[in-house]
């Protein structure tokens, strides 16, 4: 058995933990007070359990499916149990029917499992009248309503720092493509040499699809967040980044596929070539650059303010034999990386 299907990858906030338990504790306590002589308020402790997620949106998501899950299903064991009793045979029906009717409904996978799961409790540890049904209804909104307090009261986490750290890896990893493509210019490649070449390229897509997911993640954190009017603008600037490199990304792929499928070892004597392999270079340098205005850290390194790369036109020269076809298709997705860096820069 691997590890990896019961171990995360990384530990979770600590503060997560303390929520929970936090949570746990009043909410049991709180439902102790209201019904003295009741059973332990379990659904209020399962309740704030499941409520205090990672984000405040997702609390609140979480909140009011389980509370409408525990509802459904305390009225349907509650109804089977009047009429049907509490054989074991019932408790069956009841976790069956319970599956069937979110499957009939389209509910969340999440949804149909706690109506099943709130019958089947209901079933086996508590008496089948209205008044029970009604006090674990009631026990269950407490237990929601503790958790997402607590989860307000304590600061609700704000994920902006893991997404700026997947962006400076996507756009460190787009310079660093754009510089390969440069060096192979201007340099004979073997056939595997070239071929890890568009690998790489390809690997953009991996460090894109990871960024974006960083990014959902941290808009996630500032819905319904407090501090979500402090963090709105940087959120904005990460995704204009996102959408610089994704589209910076696309050329870089595309100029990597021309070189590879247009091959030709003397294609590094072409002047044009020459010039286009510096603007490549220059275009690296400026990648890092425009994340740096516009998603300051003061632990970046520090980047040469220079004059705005990529303004001059190349000095371009009839080519030889079919090479304008390779050098055609670099100098139009140069020009499209341009456009793109200039766009920042207005």
């Amino acid at each position: 058995m691997r590890l990896t299907a019961v171990r995360a990858p990384e530990r979770g906030p600590l503060l997560q933990v303390v929520k929970t338990v936090l949570a746990v504790v009043l909410s049991w306590v709180v439902s102790l007070l209201l019904f003295r002589n009741g059973p332990p308020p379990v659904f209020a402790a399962i309740a704030a359990m499941l409520v205090v997620q990672p984000s405040l949106n997702q609390s609140l998501v979480k909140g009011i499916e389980r509370s409408l899950g525990v509802v459904a299903g305390v009225l349907l064991a509650t109804g089977l149990g009047i009429v049907l009793g509490t054989p074991s045979w019932v408790v069956m029906a009841a976790v069956a029917a319970a599956l069937l009717l979110s499957w009939g409904l389209r509910l969340t996978s999440g949804s149909g499992n706690q109506i099943a799961i709130s019958a089947l409790l209901v079933l086996t540890l508590g008496a089948t009248t209205p008044d029970y049904a009604l006090v674990r209804v009631v026990e269950t909104l407490v237990g929601a309503l503790i958790g997402v307090c607590i989860h307000v009261a304590l600061v609700p986490p704000v994920t902006l720092m893991p997404a700026r750290d997947a962006l400076d890896t996507l756009g460190e990893e787009t310079a660093e493509a754009m510089e390969r493509l440069a060096e192979a210019l201007v340099n004979p490649k073997t056939r595997p040499g070239r071929l890890l070449l568009v690998a790489d390229a390809r690997r953009l897509h991996r460090w894109r699809d990871e960024a974006e997911e960083a990014l959902d993640t941290a808009e996630d954190s500032l819905a319904f967040n407090p501090r979500a009017r402090r963090y709105r603008g940087d959120l904005e600037a990460m995704r204009k980044s996102l959408d610089m490199l994704t589209r910076i990304g696309t050329q870089v792929r595309g100029m990597t596929r021309a070189y590879v499928d247009h091959y030709d070892a003397g294609v590094r004597e072409e002047r044009t070539v020459v010039a286009i392999a510096e603007e490549l270079r220059r275009a690296a340098h400026d990648t890092r650059l425009r994340l740096r205005l516009i998603l300051p850290s003061p632990e970046a390194e520090d980047l040469e303010e220079t004059a705005p790369a990529l303004t001059e036109p190349l000095d371009t020269r009839a080519p030889q034999g079919m090479r304008w076809v390779l050098i055609g298709s670099l100098m139009e997705d140069l020009r499209r990386i341009r456009h793109e860096l200039g766009a920042q820069v207005a």
